[in-house]
């Protein structure tokens, strides 16, 4: 074979993989262009392409599906849009579900027509509350859903015979627009028919400047023959993209000297005045500004409240009667949804400024908080910090769930009943039951702290600090959750959000409650870590049956090592029946009530094992865990040299239950022993909540 053949086989090669990794069938869908009359026969076969940017983007969250589910005696919805499948869960918010309910209602509303697509959707809440993000997964569905055929939609474009030319619409507009206003209702109810229609179709909008300067000047070349000016017509498939600015507009605030409302609304192309003569010629002109560019989707409004007056102004006419005024042209008509974020003291100075209740006036407000449910919190911080993603460290158990927990508390109001603490209320929220708590009640909390969740530590510090704790070098192979309270507490001391001691000594009072907390925790998993010994317990169990059988028949017990007959052992069987609180006078009947139970089993051919009695069974690891935790206080890696092989062999074993059952490594494992030997050491009894 020749060298150029060669060279032909290889490039043939490399295409036919091209070809292979590319679904041709939907490029050409994407790319699919036809005349008017074409296009009619779509909107007949599927009226749902003539949509609106606020029935089109409903359609779209619905489109990934909704969960209803109940909490607090609350329907509530949760939109799987929102956990981002488009991205594998990267921008997935959590714990906004009744936030997000009220915010894609006022979409369906704004679908209907009933008011709030002529408002500015205005996401408000403390920094790192998700508004941004919320915006972000929005304009990224819109992106993927007009790639669908579902979320399919069209634009028109102008194609000039004479010079081979195509011009396309400035704006995307919808092609339905080339017919005349009046008569463009009947001709839709005619193209429609009795076919099912999800919205209803309202075109009331005009063309654009330049489109309108396009049709006068094709219906005096035909003499005014509208069905030949059509003939001009190339409809095409419309994607929407951020990146090629099509229907999806962004706008962030800069500084006045270097931004005016040109970059809203388009500015003059000077270069071409020259050309055409005047600066009102549309083809003079740039209809490039961002609400041009969003024309058919969404615009997002960072920080909307610190523009300048000049641009709210702008935003007036966008929103009440979705018309921007491009210089030197009149009014022009948009299709999209306006939304924009601000954090709290904007929205106040907003709130106080009497020249803007015009502005007020057309804005929906919906409050994005923090969350104030710890699982939701924590669900934030393992989609950063997980095993997949930190390499190289091990994050101890519990240093996600500790540092959520602080964060939550921070969020939370304090309780107005007496008898309430504080981490009751986070567990409550959490769906934790407490005695004297009902659904009900803690409807009641949330509807008492009306501000809960609009104040408080951000997700973004929590993060900041877990990093920080990662990074360094001085805390070893693995993180534990005192390394990252002492960052957090740490950092208290520059927070720049943090104005006065008060706050500050408010929150390091709640790290003082996590941190009691946390005690709690890891003293409960050291407990089952040695209370998990089977054998122990099962001799325990046998030891102390031997007894209750002897003292409830009036017997001895026959004493293994003397061989002689003993009372039974009242001391052991008292020191397990404390455990579950077994008064003194009512041990007798605890004792006959095992007896029974043992009996009732042997009666039904059922062998008793300790496990079988749920008391009981609590009871003998609470005894067990009390025998045995003298062992812990004594094992520092520094000491365990000096225990006896025994001992030595059932730290072992407590540490391999503790790296199999609660995912501890070695390190950490020992620091939480050596830790919870600690606490026995100085002698602490604080009883768990």
């Amino acid at each position: 074979m020749s060298t150029d053949a060669q060279a032909d086989a290889k490039q043939e090669s490399v295409l036919s993989i091209i070809k292979r990794n590319i679904d041709l069938d939907t490029y050409q869908q994407l790319h699919w262009s036809g005349t008017f009359e074409e296009y009619l026969k779509l909107v007949r076969e599927n009226p749902d392409v003539c949509r609106n940017a606020f029935q089109r983007c409903y359609d779209m969250i619905m489109s990934w599906g909704v969960e209803e589910y109940e909490r607090h005696k609350q329907r509530l919805l949760h939109y799987t849009f929102f956990d981002d499948p488009i991205g594998d869960g990267h921008d997935a918010v959590f714990g906004v579900d009744r936030p997000l309910m009220r915010f894609v209602n006022l979409l369906k509303a704004g679908a209907h027509g009933y008011g709030p697509e002529r408002r500015v959707i205005l996401l408000h809440g403390p920094v790192g509350s998700a508004k941004s993000t919320v915006a972000r997964l929005l304009k990224k569905g819109l992106e993927l859903y007009s790639r669908t055929d579902e979320g399919a939609l069209y634009t028109f474009g102008w194609w000039d015979e004479k010079t081979q030319t195509y011009e396309d619409c400035p704006m995307h507009e919808e092609p339905i627009l080339l017919i005349p206003e009046e008569v463009r209702g009947r001709i839709i109810a005619e193209l429609v028919g009795d076919s099912e229609v999800s919205w209803p179709i309202a075109l009331e909008s005009q063309l654009c400047p330049a489109c309108r300067m396009n049709f006068q000047e094709a219906l005096n070349e035909t003499d005014g023959d509208w069905s030949k000016v059509i003939e001009r017509i190339r409809v095409r498939r419309l994607v929407l993209s951020e990146k090629d600015r099509v229907g999806i507009g962004t706008f962030q605030p800069k500084d006045e000297k270097n931004q005016d409302s040109t970059e809203l609304t388009g500015d003059i192309n000077y270069r071409k005045i020259a050309e055409y003569g005047t600066d009102s010629d549309p083809r003079a002109f740039n209809f490039d500004g961002e609400f041009n560019i969003a024309n058919r989707g969404i615009i997002e409004f960072i920080e909307i409240l610190k523009l300048d007056v000049a641009f709210l102004y702008d935003l007036l006419g966008a929103t009440q009667e979705h018309k921007i005024k491009p210089k030197k042209f009149a009014q022009t008509d948009i299709d999209e949804l306006i939304l924009g974020h601000t954090n709290e003291p904007e929205y106040r100075k907003l709130q106080s400024n009497e020249l803007m209740e015009a502005f007020r006036d057309r804005t929906v407000k919906i409050d994005m908080p923090y969350n104030t449910r710890l699982e939701d919190e924590i669900r934030i911080y393992k989609k950063d910090f997980n095993t997949e993603r930190v390499r190289g460290k091990h994050l101890a158990p519990h240093t996600v769930e500790i540092s959520a927990m602080w964060a939550v508390l921070t969020r939370l109001e304090e309780p107005k009943k007496a008898n309430l603490t504080l981490m009751q209320k986070l567990k409550l929220y959490n769906g934790k039951t407490l005695p004297g708590y009902t659904e009900d009640n803690i409807k009641e909390l949330r509807e008492e702290a009306e501000r809960e969740g609009m104040e408080g530590i951000s997700p973004r510090f929590i993060q900041d600090k877990i990093s920080n704790s990662l990074v360094r070098d001085d805390v070893g192979n693995c993180v534990n959750p005192f390394v990252v309270l002492n960052e957090l507490e740490e950092g208290l001391h520059h927070h720049s959000l943090i104005t006065n001691d008060d706050e500050r000594k408010m929150y390091k009072e709640r790290l003082a409650m996590v941190k009691e907390e946390y005690e709690d925790v890891v003293k409960n998993e050291v407990q089952k870590a040695i209370s998990a010994d089977e054998e122990a317990i099962a001799r325990l169990c046998a030891n102390y049956i031997d007894n209750v059988k002897a003292y409830t028949q009036k017997e001895k017990v026959k004493n293994k090592y003397t061989g002689q007959d003993d009372e039974p052992d009242e001391r052991l069987m008292r020191s397990i029946e404390e455990k579950i609180d077994i008064r003194e006078s009512h041990k007798d009947d605890f004792r006959r009530e095992i007896m029974n139970y043992i009996g009732a089993l042997a009666i039904e051919g059922k062998q008793f094992n300790y496990w079988t009695n749920e008391r009981l069974q609590k009871a003998l690891e609470l005894k067990l865990f009390e025998d045995q935790k003298d062992m812990i206080r004594i094992v520092s890696g520094k000491v365990t040299s000096v225990l006896d092989k025994d001992s030595q062999e059932k730290i072992t074993v407590i540490k391999t239950r503790m790296k199999k059952n609660y995912g501890y490594c070695d390190e950490c494992a020992e620091d939480v022993l050596d830790f919870v030997a600690s606490i026995f050491a100085r002698g602490d009894t604080k009883s768990k909540s």
